[in-house]
C-alpha cells in the first residue's frame, strides 16, 4: 500500500521542542487519495518536513516542491519553488454553534479555543482533481483552520474560521477536501470555501457533523459542488470517490456508533420487547408471509428470549441512525416542544392518575369542548402538586395543558354531524387516497368462503337506488356517479383477533357514496362485517342515514366506526407504509450507492432529510409493541401485521405515482390532451386536482434535469452507481418484493425521470397531503375517531335498551376514553406541526451545485410551485368547487408549498420530516 508521511528535520534555529508543546499540536496526514490516514504528530513553529512516499521497505521522496514550513498561525506552507510559482489561498471555514449551550460546554469551548489559538484542532487537506504523478494520488496541500472572524453569513449561530494555502500554480482545481477534527468533539461544517482561483471561489457544501478523531481516525471527504457521472470523475479524486462510498456502506458487521455514518439494512425485527413481557412479543416483519421494506441495520444484540428479534434501546437513548440524519438542533427544540404535551398528558404518572383509568369515556361533548376552551382541570391532591412542580421544573405555561381547535370544527361546529362532509373528507380530508370508483356490481369478496363466509355483499340494488336521484345503479356506474371506500378484504382476516382485545371493537367496512347532481358526494350506504367464529355466523349488515331518530343514531355510529377503520389505514398503510418506511430504504440505497458527486444523489439529497431520524423514533415509541399507535388506533398489536400485509397485496412502486394511483382507483381517467394526461372523474377533488398541479411541477423540473446530464439512453445504462442504485432498491431495500414484474426497468431518460418524480412526490407532496391534516380533522375526536370501544347494538342485544334511552352516551362510550383520546390529540398535534427550520418544495438552501443551467431549471421550478400556489389559492375561493368552499368548510390548503410554523394545515416539506 502506497501512503505518504511527513518527516520532520530539526534544524538547529528551531525552537526548542519542549517550548512546542505548549505552542502546537497538530495533526499530520498519513497518505492522499484513498489512502489518507491521520494520526498525531508533533510539529514546531518554524519546522521543516519532507513528504516522503512509502511502499513497503522502498521509500521515494515526492518531486519538488517537497518540503513545507510550519508557521505559527497559518499553518504549514508549502516550500521549494519561487514565489511566481504558487497562489494565495484562503479557505473559509463555516460552523454552525449550537443555538443553547450548558455553562459546562460553554467553559470547555472557550477553554478549548484559549488553547488552541481558535479553530486550529481543524485539519484541512486539500486535493486536486489532478494527479500528482509521484503518489498516483491527486495533488495536495495541507494547513490548519486558524483564524476566527466575524460570520458574514446572514444565518444566526455560524462561526467562520479561515485557513492559508500557498498552492502550487499547477495545482489546478481542488475537487475534495480531507477534514479532520482532532478536538475531543465533534462539530457540524456548514460549508468550506476557497478564495484565490483564478475561477472565482470554490465551495464545499457539507452540512454535516465532523467526528472527533477520537472516535474514528479516518477523516471526512467532502467534495466540492460539482456534479460528475462516475465515468466523468476526474483522475485525482476517483480513489477517493469510491472510497467515500465503501465508507458509507460499512461491512454489515457489529453495532452501530452514534458518530459513524454507515447505511445499511436490516430487517423490522425491533418492535416487540419480550424480554420486557411475554405480551410485547411483536413477529418479525420480512419474507413472504410478511414482506416489509427494510430499515436502518443498528446492529444491537439479539433478544435473549427471541434471538430472531433485536434488543429494544427504550426513551430516552438514541436510536443509532447515520450522524447526518439525526434531528439538527432547532429541530430538536420543535420536536421535543410538540412531544411535550403527548408526556405531560399521556407518560407522565401522575398525569394519567389525574385524568382516571384508561376506560373512563367522556360523558359529554362539552368535556370535549373543555379541551380546546379550558384545557385540562388538574384535581387539588397530591397529583396536583406533582404536576405544577413538573410544570416549573420545565418552565412551562399552563397552556401546554390546552389544545387549540381543530380546523374542521373552527367556523362549524357541527360539520362533522353532515354526511356530506363526511363525504367530503374523502376527496378533500386527511386521507384522500382510498375512494375508488365503484366499477362492478354487485360487489364480492376475494376471500375464501370457507373461511369467511358468503363473498357477496349485502349491498344491493334496493338498498340504494333510492338515493341515485332516480338512476338505476347500471346507469349510475355507466355515468361514473358510484364510488366506493372499500376496507373489506384487507381487514376482515384481523377482526376476530382484534375483537378479542380488550376496549376495542371493530368490523371490516365498505361505503358506497354517490356524486349527486349539485357537484357534491354523499354517503348511501355502509356494510359492516364480522367473520365467522366457533359460535357465531358471519355477520353483514348494511346500515342506510334513515329518516327517523333511531336510525340517525346508528347511522351516526356506523360512520364512526367507518372513520376509525379509515384512521388506522390512514395511519399504518398510506401514512407508514407508503411513506415512511418506503423512503427509508431507497434513502438506504441513494447513500450506498450514488456519490455525494452524482447528479442524482445532488436532485435526491434535499428530499432525505430528517426521515431515517423520524422513523428510529416512531420504531422507538410509535409504532413499537404498546406504542401510542397500539393504544390509541384500531388494531392495536396488530396494527403492524395489517401494514405488513396491505404492503403484500396493495404496495406497487409503480402504482405510487400519482396519475398512476388515481388511473388505478378509477378516479381519473387517460387523456392525453390533459395535464399529466389524465383527467378527473371528479373534477372537484381537491387533493388529486392540487397534487397533480404539483406533480406536473416536479416531473418537469426532473425531466429536464435528466436530460442536461444524460444525452441518451446508454449514458443511463452505462452509469454502474445508477445502476446498482436502482438495483439496490429493489434488491434490498424492498427484498421481499424484489421478482414482482412491476418493477420498472431503467434503460431511458424517461425510465429514470418516472422513477425519480415518483420517489421525490411520495417524499414531498404525498406525504404533506396525508400528514399535516391529522389535527386538523382528528384533533376533534367526533369527526376522526381512531377506535371504536363497542359494537352497535343490536335488536336483541341488551345494550339495546340503554342506546334507547341515552343514545348520546352510547355514541360518546364508543369512542376513544379520555385518555386514548387526549393521548392520539397529542400525538396527532406534534405530526401536524412544521418546524421553524424546514425546508420547502422549492427551496434549496446555500450552493448546493455550481452548474449554473441546473440552478436556472431550479429557479423555473421554484417560480411554477408559487404559480401553483396562486391557482389553488383562487380555486379556494370558487363557490362552484363545493368540496373546499361554502359556510364553515376550511379551504384545502394541505398541497400549498409553502407554510410558516406550527399547526398550518398547509405546505409541503421537501422531505418526510415529521
Amino acid at each position: 500500500m502506497l501512503t505518504s508521511r511527513l518527516i520532520p528535520t530539526i534544524k538547529p534555529n528551531l525552537i526548542d521542542p519542549s517550548e512546542f508543546h505548549r505552542r502546537f499540536t497538530g495533526v499530520g496526514i498519513y497518505g492522499t487519495g484513498k489512502n489518507a490516514r491521520t494520526a498525531t504528530k508533533k510539529m514546531t513553529r518554524g519546522m521543516r518536513v519532507k513528504a516522503v512516499i512509502s511502499s513497503g521497505d522502498k521509500t521515494v521522496e515526492s518531486g519538488a516542491p517537497s518540503t513545507m514550513e510550519v508557521k505559527e498561525g497559518i499553518g504549514p506552507t508549502l516550500l521549494g519553488a519561487s514565489e511566481s510559482g504558487f497562489i494565495k489561498v484562503k479557505a473559509i471555514v463555516s460552523i454552525k454553534k449550537k443555538i443553547r449551550q450548558r455553562l459546562v460546554d460553554k467553559l470547555e469551548d472557550q477553554w478549548f479555543n484559549f488553547l488552541n489559538n481558535v479553530g486550529q484542532a481543524i485539519f484541512l487537506q486539500l486535493i486536486s482533481e489532478q494527479i500528482d504523478p509521484d503518489t498516483n494520488s491527486g495533488k495536495s496541500v495541507e494547513g490548519y483552520v486558524t483564524e476566527w472572524r466575524p460570520s458574514s453569513s446572514e444565518q444566526p449561530y455560524i462561526d467562520e474560521y479561515t485557513a492559508s494555502f500557498t498552492v502550487p500554480s499547477d495545482f489546478g482545481i481542488p475537487g475534495a477536501i480531507l477534514v479532520t477534527n482532532t478536538y475531543y468533539k465533534e462539530f457540524y461544517l456548514v460549508e468550506i470555501v476557497l478564495d484565490g482561483f483564478d475561477n472565482g471561489p470554490v465551495y464545499f457544501p457539507a452540512n454535516s457533523w465532523i467526528h472527533s478523531c477520537n472516535d474514528n481516525p479516518e477523516s471526512r471527504i467532502i467534495f466540492r459542488n460539482h456534479t460528475y457521472l462516475p465515468a466523468q470523475t476526474p483522475s485525482g479524486i476517483k480513489d477517493l470517490r469510491r472510497e467515500d462510498l465503501l465508507s458509507r456502506r460499512g461491512d454489515g458487521k457489529g453495532e452501530r456508533k452514534l458518530h459513524e455514518m454507515v447505511y445499511d439494512y436490516a430487517p423490522y425485527n425491533d418492535l416487540g420487547n419480550p424480554d420486557k413481557d411475554d405480551d410485547l412479543f411483536r413477529p418479525v416483519l420480512a419474507g413472504s408471509e410478511r414482506p416489509y421494506p427494510r430499515r436502518c441495520r443498528t446492529g444491537r444484540p439479539p433478544m435473549k428470549s427471541v434471538p430472531i428479534c433485536e434488543s429494544r434501546i427504550e426513551k430516552p437513548h438514541p436510536v443509532y441512525v447515520p450522524r447526518d440524519e439525526a434531528f439538527e438542533e432547532m429541530k430538536q427544540a420543535t420536536f421535543a416542544t410538540g412531544r411535550l404535551k403527548a408526556v405531560l398528558h399521556n407518560l407522565v404518572p401522575q398525569i394519567a392518575t389525574a385524568l382516571a383509568s384508561s376506560d373512563i369515556p367522556f360523558t359529554c361533548f362539552s368535556e370535549i369542548d373543555n379541551l380546546y376552551i379550558k384545557g385540562f382541570m388538574v384535581p387539588e391532591d397530591d397529583v396536583a402538586e406533582k404536576i405544577n412542580s413538573l410544570k416549573k421544573m420545565l418552565n412551562m405555561s399552563t397552556k401546554l395543558f390546552k389544545y387549540d381547535v381543530p380546523a374542521v370544527i373552527k367556523s362549524d361546529r357541527f360539520s362533522w354531524l353532515r354526511d356530506n362532509e363526511f363525504a367530503r373528507q374523502a376527496l378533500a380530508g386527511v386521507n384522500p387516497v382510498n375512494i375508488e370508483l365503484l366499477k362492478e356490481f354487485p360487489i364480492t369478496s376475494k376471500l375464501d368462503p370457507a373461511v369467511y363466509g358468503p363473498p357477496e355483499s349485502k349491498i344491493t340494488k334496493e338498498v340504494i337506488e333510492g338515493e341515485l336521484d332516480g338512476m338505476s345503479v347500471e346507469e349510475a356506474i355507466e355515468n361514473k356517479r358510484l364510488f366506493i371506500i372499500d376496507y373489506h378484504d384487507l381487514l376482515l382476516p384481523f377482526v376476530n383477533k382484534i375483537n378479542d382485545l380488550p376496549g376495542r371493537k371493530v368490523y371490516a367496512s365498505r361505503t358506497i357514496l354517490f356524486y349527486t347532481s349539485a357537484g357534491t358526494l354523499t354517503p348511501v350506504a355502509v356494510e359492516l362485517s364480522l367473520p365467522p367464529t366457533d359460535s357465531s355466523p358471519a355477520f353483514n349488515r348494511v346500515y342506510t342515514h334513515g329518516h327517523d331518530a333511531t336510525s340517525y343514531w346508528i347511522w351516526k355510529l356506523a360512520k364512526a366506526h367507518v372513520c376509525a377503520v379509515d384512521a388506522g389505514v390512514h395511519q399504518l398503510i398510506n401514512h407508514w407504509l407508503r411513506t415512511h418506511a418506503s423512503v427509508e430504504a431507497y434513502i438506504i440505497a441513494t447513500n450506498r450507492q450514488l456519490s455525494q458527486m452524482h447528479p442524482i444523489y445532488k436532485l435526491l439529497h434535499p428530499h432525505m432529510r430528517y426521515t431515517m431520524e423520524i422513523n428510529a423514533l416512531a420504531r422507538q415509541s410509535l409504532i413499537n409493541g404498546g406504542g401510542i399507535i397500539e393504544a390509541s388506533f384500531t388494531p392495536g398489536k396488530y396494527a403492524m401485521e395489517i401494514s405488513s400485509a396491505a404492503y403484500k397485496s396493495m404496495w406497487r412502486f409503480d402504482m405510487e405515482a400519482l396519475p398512476a394511483d388515481l388511473l388505478r382507483r378509477g378516479m381519473a381517467e387517460e387523456d392525453p390532451s390533459a395535464p399529466c394526461g389524465v383527467k378527473l372523474v371528479i373534477e372537484d377533488y381537491p387533493y388529486a386536482a392540487d397534487g397533480l398541479l404539483i406533480w406536473s411541477a416536479i416531473n418537469e423540473w426532473v425531466e429536464s434535469y435528466v436530460s442536461h446530464f444524460y444525452p441518451d439512453s446508454s449514458a443511463i445504462t452505462s452509469d454502474a452507481e445508477l445502476q446498482e442504485w436502482w438495483k439496490e432498491i429493489k434488491e434490498k431495500g424492498h427484498a421481499d418484493l424484489k421478482d414482482e414484474p412491476w418493477w420498472p426497468k431503467l434503460e431511458s431518460k424517461e425510465d429514470l425521470a418516472r422513477i425519480l418524480t415518483t420517489i421525490i412526490w411520495v417524499a414531498s407532496g404525498q406525504h404533506a397531503a396525508i400528514n399535516f391534516g391529522q389535527y386538523p380533522f382528528g384533533g376533534y375526536i367526533p369527526n376522526r375517531p381512531t377506535l371504536m370501544r363497542q359494537l352497535i347494538p343490536q335488536e336483541n342485544d341488551p345494550e339495546f335498551q340503554k342506546f334507547l334511552k341515552n343514545p348520546q352516551a352510547t355514541f360518546l362510550s364508543s369512542l376513544p376514553s379520555k385518555l386514548q383520546g387526549t393521548k392520539v390529540m397529542a400525538v396527532q398535534d406534534t405530526l401536524s406541526t412544521h418546524s421553524p427550520d424546514e425546508e420547502y418544495l422549492g427551496q434549496v438552501h446555500g450552493h448546493w451545485i455550481d452548474d449554473q443551467q441546473v440552478r436556472n431549471m431550479y429557479e423555473r421550478f421554484a417560480t411554477r410551485l408559487k404559480e401553483v400556489e396562486e391557482i389553488i389559492h383562487q380555486r379556494n375561493k370558487d363557490f362552484c368547487l363545493r368540496n373546499r368552499t361554502g359556510a364553515g368548510v376550511p379551504p384545502y390548503e394541505l398541497l400549498l408549498p409553502t407554510s410558516g410554523p406550527g399547526v398550518t394545515g398547509r405546505g409541503i416539506p421537501n422531505s418526510i420530516s415529521i
